[in-house]
């Protein structure tokens, strides 16, 4: 009998648990618990979700790994006691802290030589300076610093396992060098005002890093966007465009990336090589913003986008409903221009679907400017990727043929895939064909993308 994996995608809003063939990659069951809201949380909530989800699948696994939320902040005593609620990648009560840190660290560059990105309010390391000025009497107490994945692996793991991460996940802290492959201890000091204990590194992205109290195998675990990047098999030159609340273009890069606008984060992957990144804040709400303008269903807004022309008969929309991060224009809200008289509520809708489109497309265009490598495949996942206007645009918008995925918990999928690559210790992660997928193709039209950057030049100064 094949041995199973068990996958674990312990996300912002639940952990997903799957059950899987090692050598197949078959999901076998798949179980979640939801976990509470808000951008700052006690931990220990995620702690009763995955006894919940993972708890009645434990047994039955070989071996098992943990995706996780980036960035989030667990501080913990000399007991391993919490001592805050975590403060979440979402909560930006750390921006002004990130900004002061980038400066200590002798401004952008410096900051993108030293931990491989521009430091923002989401990475760890900006969020141990907010605790440092607002609560000191936390940070005096504070022992370890550790990351969601990191947190929900250790409570997995035998008693008395230290605690322990990957380059992955630890690349978003602000904390771990890119460059040096090794943790900058002096960083966590200049952001807290002293040294904690950092979790262990593995020697290599497929060791058994601890065991739980049955025997099976634990592997390193690694970030919610690293474990997607796994579980979708991606390899060099390979995107992915995550249509979700955020939107998440991510390439797999042999090279060290480096962008000292921010625009580019310049993250390590759960293999061994790079996991360049932009983020968008505006994506499938994107869609959801003109569905509730129209006042018709996804499915319809998908109907009446499909109906208008390429470029919506002139109707363009920059889609920074709620600001933006690529490109930072934090205080920038959407424009809808070019309407006549004549304009439908199909231009509107294809305008909605083609803006959301065209900041992709940006986001993808600055991965290949600032890695020097065209993408060579493009694979759309998300809930917003579902639409079928979505997946008919999305080619002629980007230029290129795109991939659509099947339905699935793809950053569980990736943890599962790293249990096995650990469990069978090979060179490289077991090869598990995806069923499902669909490629789609469409006549490139540059015009619409030209028109959207136009309008996003001639609003630069608006926000």
């Amino acid at each position: 009998m094949a041995p199973l994996v068990l996958g674990i995608d312990s996300s912002t809003q639940s952990t997903k648990a799957l059950l899987v063939d090692a050598e197949t990659g078959q999901v076998l069951e798949e179980r979640r618990a939801t976990h509470p809201d808000g951008t700052e949380v006690d931990p220990r909530a995620w702690l009763d979700a995955v006894d919940e989800a993972a708890g009645p699948l434990l047994e039955r696994a070989d071996a098992l790994a943990v995706g996780g939320q980036q960035h989030g902040m667990v501080l913990l005593d000399e007991a391993g006691e919490v001592v805050r609620p975590a403060l979440l990648w979402n909560d930006t009560r750390s921006a002004d802290a990130a900004s002061a840190l980038i400066e200590e660290m002798g401004g952008a560059q410096a900051s993108v030589e030293e931990i491989g990105s521009l430091m923002v309010a989401s990475f760890t390391a900006s969020k141990l300076r907010w605790v440092r000025d607002e609560e000191p009497e936390n940070a005096q107490r504070a022992a370890q610093v550790l990351l969601p994945h990191d947190f929900v692996s250790l409570h997995l793991a035998e008693s008395g396992t230290a605690p322990f991460t990957d380059r992955g996940d630890a690349s978003g802290t602000g904390y771990y060098s890119t460059r040096e492959e090794a943790w900058k201890p002096e960083l966590v000091e200049a952001a807290l005002g002293k040294n904690l204990e950092l979790p262990r590194l593995p020697s290599a992205p497929n060791e058994v890093m601890a065991r739980t109290a049955s025997g099976a195998a634990i592997a390193a675990g690694t970030g919610d966007n690293m474990g997607a990047a796994l579980g979708l098999s991606l390899g060099p030159g390979d995107v992915s465009v995550s249509i979700g609340t955020s939107g998440v273009c991510a390439m797999v890069s042999d090279a060290r990336p480096g962008d000292a606008s921010g625009t580019v984060t310049g993250f390590a992957d759960a293999t061994g090589r790079f996991l360049p990144m932009t983020t968008t804040i505006n994506a499938s709400r994107i869609l959801e913003a003109g569905r509730a303008l129209l006042g018709v269903s996804h499915e319809e807004m998908a109907e009446l986008a499909l109906a208008s022309e390429p470029g919506a008969n002139g109707v363009t929309l920059l889609p920074y409903f709620d600001g933006e991060r690529t490109p930072n224009r934090p205080h920038a809200r959407a424009t809808l221009t070019g309407m006549s008289t004549s304009t439908t509520r199909e231009d509107v809708a294809r305008a909605y679907v083609e803006g959301l489109l065209c900041s992709l497309a940006d986001g993808i265009a600055a991965l290949e400017e600032r890695t020097g490598t065209a993408a060579r495949r493009i694979t759309l996942i998300g809930g917003g990727a579902r639409s079928r206007a979505v997946q008919q645009l999305a080619p002629a918008i980007f230029g290129r043929e795109v991939t659509i995925a099947p339905d699935g918990e793809f950053v569980a999928l990736g943890a599962a895939r790293q249990a096995a690559w650990a469990l069978a210790g090979t060179e490289e992660p077991p090869a598990w064909e995806i069923s499902g997928s669909r490629v789609v193709t469409a006549d490139a039209t540059p015009e619409v993308l030209e028109a959207y950057r136009e309008l996003k030049e001639r609003t630069a100064g608006w926000g």
